[in-house]
């Protein structure tokens, strides 16, 4: 896997942002924990790489299912605007 990792371009930061969203956390705060200490960034931080990294095509190639759920989700919350 780790070469198919290299092949699609994205860098090891972008797979863990999309390795960390194909977690689930157990409640409230644990997820903004794990972003910390896992990836050193600030939540704001993470979700403003994470909506770019929806948009890139190496995403989209590297992880298919975790990237097409998170563009729903947030296509329907544009939708409720």
């Amino acid at each position: 896997m780790e070469r198919r990792a290299e092949a699609d371009g994205l860098g090891a930061g972008e797979r863990g942002i999309l390795a960390l969203e194909r977690r689930g956390f157990p409640g409230p705060g644990a997820k903004e924990r794990a972003i910390r200490e896992e990836l050193d960034l600030s939540p704001v931080r993470y979700y403003q790489l994470l909506n770019a990294l929806l948009d890139d095509p190496r995403a989209l190639a590297h992880d298919p299912v975790t990237v097409n759920r998170l563009r729903r989700v947030r296509e329907a919350r544009r939708g409720e605007r």
